[in-house]
């Protein structure tokens, strides 16, 4: 039961991510943050596909700290926007990483537009004894007109997946971590990880 793991960094600082990633683990193992392991130089994010970002990520941890280790990218992927904005999802609204801004600007370029399909994608790079492997979570849903709810972070308040009538950001963590595409990737993880 994950023994031979029980201590991973996680690469973020992000605190809302460290909460729902660690609340999907439980205490099978501990979950360190970059705080955590005292690294606070800016992990890069180069490349223009969630995989190559999530492996930079955790490549540039694992090799400054010899640790186990996994990064995340995510991207809310929208198909009238020909899937922006994708890996620049984070930055949608400009460099200073506002989710406010990056809303107001996704429901502007919605405006009048019908479809309405979105998905949220999540890559997972972990990086074990020198390996890299990856975990994909989609979750399926659509935009709404106006941001509801006051949980979640980022585009959780417009986001409303697939067989619900409430978004991300209506839900409780319980609820949103049993379908959520982090939720999806972190578990492909944990069972990747009981296995070896």
């Amino acid at each position: 039961m994950l023994q031979p793991f029980r201590e991973l960094v996680f690469a973020t600082n992000n605190a809302h991510k460290l909460f729902e990633v660690q609340h999907l683990l439980g205490d099978s193992f501990k979950l360190l943050s970059l705080q955590d392991i005292n690294l606070i130089e800016e992990i890069p994010e180069d490349y223009d596909t969630l995989e190559k970002n999530a492996l930079q990520k955790a490549w540039h941890i694992y090799n400054r700290t010899n640790r186990s280790c996994f990064a995340d990218d995510t991207g809310l992927e929208v198909e009238a926007l020909d899937g922006r904005p994708g890996v620049y999802s984070a930055r949608y609204g400009g460099e200073h990483r506002n989710s406010k801004d990056n809303i107001i600007k996704l429901l502007n370029e919605l405006q009048g537009v019908n479809n309405r399909k979105a998905r949220f994608r999540t890559v997972i790079a972990l990086i074990l004894d020198g390996k890299d492997f990856l975990f994909e979570g989609i979750v399926n849903g659509k935009i709404v007109d106006s941001e509801r709810g006051v949980d979640g972070f980022g585009y959780d308040p417009v986001f409303q997946p697939d067989g619900y009538a409430i978004t991300f950001a209506e839900m409780a963590i319980d609820q949103k971590n049993q379908i959520s595409h982090r939720a999806r990737a972190v578990n492909c993880l944990v069972d990747f990880l009981r296995k070896h």
